[in-house]
């Protein structure tokens, strides 16, 4: 039996996460359960799951959740702030662990359960792009498996579940949708909405992983992943537009065999993958029909119109805290166009700004992490305000 903290439980990834361990109850159960700021969101998960422990990191919130446990006769005890959710995830509540608190809060939860040598679905792409090297390396000391959720990296792992196999890789593919605005040229994205990105054509997401999607820098993010995940440089990282999201990503050896996994644009299918593995277990998802589908499409990105792929893959050349500066301006622009503020546009021009600004210094701690990001917020923010 394995015992699950759903980390961002009420987001999408947790809403998947929560319903394929719902299928598997003679090995799967939601022992913890934490939200951001939506206790009545998170009581009504509770009244559906029964977990032991349910945390809210806004403690504003702490005593509706409290007395909303009471009121529904719950014996879950009710939790509230960072120190209480990385001491959850860090104890004996919880053998594995969903990850999927969007952005940089998501980062100390996840080093705690990875130091705690706990089975980590990851789901943050933050704790890679601010922390990679210090994350990877807590789950080496501490014995932790990082099973990534990302369907792309998840698709990478299932390919490469052997580190032997790692000698004869030429290259990994990753691939992406291409977003809502595939196709469309730079003149014809200046007036782009924040109702018209955030529609994305395959996947339910929330709106700032969304407009991610929408400028690809959720793809750029990837490519800083797939670094820290497989130990492969970016000038073996490749990202090709596959619009049915159906080949979720690929990889290549040197012997000319390219291996890719399929399947249908659901998250629960790697889910289901971190949960089982080594084995398969039902994830609610149907098989592929190709027959149905057809055909299988693929193009290179446009990095004219899209500027963030190439700000990402420059980042993660320069290293140090570059990746966690793209990152942090990244989140501060996404903000605020999504506040109508900024346009679409802007975001990647503020992005490179923030990192033309701040040269790079070594990733050494997290302390240094944490600095570059606060400075990087910092200059993103005055640059809005200048605007």
């Amino acid at each position: 039996m394995r015992d699950v903290a759903v980390l961002g439980a009420t987001g999408s990834i947790g809403t998947s996460a929560l319903d394929v361990i719902a299928r598997h109850p003679e090995r799967l159960r939601a022992t913890v359960l934490a939200a951001g700021s939506n206790v009545d969101a998170l009581l009504r998960l509770c009244q559906q799951h029964r977990p032991a422990h349910a945390v809210i990191a806004d403690a504003a919130g702490f005593a509706a959740l409290r007395d909303g446990l009471r009121d529904a006769g719950l014996d879950t005890q009710p939790h509230s702030g960072d120190a209480a959710l990385d001491a959850l995830v860090a104890s004996d509540a919880c053998d594995t662990v969903v990850a999927a608190i969007v952005g940089a809060a998501g980062l100390p939860s996840t080093l705690a359960a990875a130091r705690a040598g706990k089975r980590l679905l990851l789901a943050n792409k933050e704790s890679l792009v601010l922390a990679g090297e210090l994350l990877t390396r807590a789950a080496h000391d501490g014995g932790a498996t990082i099973v990534p959720i990302d369907s792309e990296h998840n698709a990478i792992f299932q390919c490469l579940p052997d580190t032997n196999a790692h000698a004869g890789l030429r290259r990994i593919l990753l691939t992406a949708s291409g977003g809502p605005f595939r196709g469309r040229s730079r003149a014809e994205l200046k007036q782009v909405t924040p109702e018209q990105a955030v529609a994305h054509p395959k996947w339910s997401m929330g709106p700032k992983i969304s407009v991610d999607s929408a400028t690809l820098m959720n793809k750029g993010l990837e490519v800083i992943e797939a670094h820290h995940l497989f130990g492969v440089d970016g000038d073996r990282i490749q990202v090709l537009v596959h619009p049915q999201s159906l080949v979720h990503s690929l990889v290549e050896f040197i012997d000319g065999s390219t291996l890719a996994q399929l399947g249908l644009p659901d998250m629960r299918t790697a889910l289901a993958v971190g949960f089982g593995w080594p084995e398969r277990i039902s994830s609610g998802v149907s098989g592929l029909d190709l027959l149905a589908h057809g055909r299988l499409d693929f193009e290179p990105p446009d990095l004219d119109a899209f500027p963030c792929l190439r700000l990402a893959f420059e980042a993660l050349t320069v290293g140090g805290t570059a990746p966690a500066v793209l990152n942090a301006a990244n989140e501060i622009a996404v903000s605020a166009f999504l506040q109508r503020r900024i346009g679409f546009l802007a975001i990647p021009a503020l992005v490179e700004d923030t990192l033309a600004a701040l040269p790079p210094t070594p990733a050494a701690s997290l302390a240094a992490l944490h600095d570059a990001d606060a400075q990087a917020r910092r200059h993103a923010g005055q640059a809005i305000a200048r605007a």
